[in-house]
């Protein structure tokens, strides 16, 4: 059977094509409701499928916002995901989600096709690196942005659009002031990579709270911001501290995201550790699935959800203001089990 055309449509109503075009693709010059009705009641009788690049056209919108991750499968880009579909929901906007696995080639390549396709919005949701990997999306948003296109990234601000920044560095520092007054001395550190901007925030807010006190932390050692990560820097931590059961005061050690001091407290466990009698854990994000953890692990909570719900509403704000807003997302200290000391 051939497809439903306009001219169909508009001949079963009675109507011009470019009235039931107008009805139908969502043009600001809407006919009489009377006209309007029959025309969607013709459209609805014949199964007219309405052309999703005419309507775009119609209404100067295409009712998409992209939404660029480095991995949906992380707790923290899923939360931030949650709250942006629960925003662009309620405005009448469809979310185009894109998850990069910390490729920039293929951030960059997801950007354009979102381009592309004409998305009202596009919205970058974790850390960046420096240098030249940037200016390639820099010289994509400037074009993007000068046909009304609106940008906002999730993380620290960039010269092409709005931002929502968790603040990593002094709440990792009010988290390492909370651990000190818990009575905590002994420090180490399970950071993420160091070209990663969010991964040295956290650390060096930390290290200099500590500083402070004059305190350093004994060892520092790195993984992949993944459970992977954190589980295979947990072992080299406990090798190099000759960490065993029953040693002594235990460390605190902050790992700069759950999900690596969840990959941590595993590998700990597997060598005859006990979080916190032999050793004592802390992370940053407070993910969904920490109230299912045992021990309880203490943290900075940050409203992911709110975060992704907030970065929307700068998206879709047509205000000035709202093209290089740069917003701040506080975090809460929250201590838990995985850092008590035994008294």
């Amino acid at each position: 059977m051939a497809a439903v055309r306009l001219r169909d449509v508009a001949a079963a109503a009675g109507v011009s094509q470019a009235t039931a075009s107008r009805v139908l693709n969502g043009s600001a010059r809407v006919p009489g409701e009377g006209v309007a009705d029959r025309v969607r009641a013709a459209a609805a009788d014949l199964g007219y499928i309405a052309n999703a690049q005419a309507q775009a056209l119609a209404r100067s919108s295409t009712g998409l916002i992209g939404l660029v991750v480095h991995d949906v499968a992380d707790p923290y880009f899923s939360s931030i995901v949650r709250g942006v579909q629960n925003e662009a929901r309620d405005a009448g906007k469809l979310v185009l989600l894109a998850s990069t696995e910390r490729d920039f080639a293929i951030e960059r390549q997801s950007v354009s096709t979102f381009i592309s396709h004409r998305a009202d919005a596009i919205i970058l949701a974790g850390s960046r690196q420096s240098g030249d990997l940037d200016r390639a999306l820099e010289r994509e948003f400037e074009a993007y942005r000068d046909n009304g296109g609106r940008v906002v990234v999730i993380g620290q601000p960039m010269p092409f659009g709005a931002a929502v920044e968790p603040e990593n560095y002094s709440a990792s520092a009010a988290l390492a002031e909370a651990l000190y007054e818990h009575g905590h001395r002994r420090f180490a550190i399970i950071g993420g990579p160091g070209n990663i901007r969010t991964s040295a925030d956290r650390r060096n807010g930390f290290v200099e709270a500590l500083c402070r006190h004059g305190i350093t932390p004994e060892i520092e050692v790195a993984g992949d911001f993944s459970r992977d990560g954190g589980y295979s820097a947990a072992r080299r931590l406990a090798a190099a501290l000759e960490l065993t059961p029953g040693h002594g005061t235990p460390p605190c050690v902050f790992a700069v995201t759950d999900v690596m001091a969840i990959g941590a407290i595993a590998a700990w466990r597997e060598l005859g550790l006990s979080v916190p009698d032999d050793v004592c854990v802390a992370g940053f994000d407070d993910i969904p699935t920490l109230r299912d953890h045992v021990p309880s692990l203490s943290t900075v909570a940050l409203s992911l959800v709110d975060i992704g719900e907030r970065a929307v509403q700068l998206a879709l704000d047509p205000s000035d203001r709202a093209l290089d807003a740069h917003e701040y997302a506080p975090g809460t200290v929250v201590l838990r089990a995985s850092s008590a000391l035994s008294r």
